[in-house]
């Protein structure tokens, strides 16, 4: 219990460019249109996917629930870095570091859960075309479980990775090189075993970022089976069509993934400063770059989500047109 208490009066630092001031103007004026366009773009997603009735189908349920979780998760960390480098204020405390780091740690596993519920609805669409349409197995009732099951099992992440790190006292230099809270560079600052985490760690890696890959990549597969199998050139295209924008995420997450983990450690290599630089713009595309190219390559490589979104944005002004007409005919009476 006093380990717990001094662990939430304790003060981090976070370095970010700390170093380079000039870089630091450079990420707020990049940054903020960012994270405006994430705000908006997922935001539209949200709307359509809700309230156009032509969207209700696994596939936009699916994308509705990522934009949701990826307005989450920048709005976790982005708000408080742009104010942190703004102000020039690097402290925070134990509790704003616990919410950049839980909640990051589980909006990340539940995106690994949608990608991979995202696939196995792309492989039904594909591989049984014919039962597909008619909800015979993709149901509203059986593809909203699969959406409760991705929120459902970060959640349950979040509860365990969290319950552990907070028994931890931090005593020591808690200075992290950093823009953001990162749970494992957290943990390495705790002045007590933290063999535990690192093993529940390792667990939830495999659980939400091999597990999913593994669906994913078995999924193409068979799916690719199924393209090349097709007579017609246009089925094919279409087929293709069907799964590009999804596999696109797919490469990006998992690639900036493997990238952080599989970048060399040597600092021998490319020095110190180059090598902090490259975790930085790694760090930089992952938590505001593929978060705002979501919505993007959905929207420009699906005619439905485009529509949609004309559609409610127009409608949205024309009912403030009337609006406007209403007031004036009233001022002029």
């Amino acid at each position: 219990m006093g380990n717990t208490d001094q662990s939430w009066g304790t003060q981090f630092v976070l370095l970010g460019l700390s170093g380079y001031p000039e870089l630091g103007a450079i990420y707020c004026v990049l940054v903020l249109p960012m994270y405006l366009v994430i705000l908006i773009g997922n935001g539209v997603l949200i709307i359509a996917s809700t309230f156009d009735s032509h969207l209700h189908i696994p596939m936009y349920v699916f994308l509705g629930n990522l934009s949701f979780l990826d307005i989450c998760y920048t709005s976790s960390s982005v708000p408080s870095t742009l104010v942190n480098l703004i102000s020039k204020k690097r402290n925070i405390s134990f509790s704003g570091c616990a919410v950049q780091m839980f909640f990051g740690f589980a909006m990340g596993s539940t995106e690994c859960s949608l990608l991979g519920m995202m696939v196995f609805d792309r492989y039904v669409a594909i591989c049984n075309p014919l039962r597909y349409p008619g909800g015979i197995i993709m149901s509203k009732v059986v593809y909203v479980l699969m959406a409760c099951v991705s929120w459902f099992s970060g959640g349950i992440n979040l509860v365990v990775q969290t319950s552990l790190a907070m028994q931890l006292p931090f005593c020591g230099n808690n200075v992290i090189n950093h823009f953001t809270c990162e749970l494992l560079v957290v943990l390495k600052l705790a002045c007590a075993d933290i063999s535990l985490n690192i093993i529940t760690m390792v667990i939830s890696n495999m659980a939400f970022l091999v597990l999913p890959l593994v669906v994913i990549f078995f999924s193409y597969m068979f799916i690719l089976y199924i393209i090349l199998r097709m007579n017609l050139a246009t089925g094919r295209c279409k087929a293709f069509s069907t799964c590009s924008a999804h596999l696109t995420v797919v490469i990006i997450f998992y690639g900036t993934i493997f990238f952080m983990y599989a970048k060399p450690k040597s600092q021998d290599l490319f020095g110190e400063d180059n090598l902090r630089a490259m975790e930085e713009i790694v760090s930089l595309f992952y938590g505001v770059v593929i978060p705002m190219l979501h919505p993007l390559i959905y929207s420009l490589r699906n005619k439905d989500v485009r529509a949609a979104a004309k559609y409610l944005l127009s409608h949205k002004a024309v009912n403030q047109q009337d609006q406007w007409k209403c007031g004036s005919l009233v001022d002029k009476e």
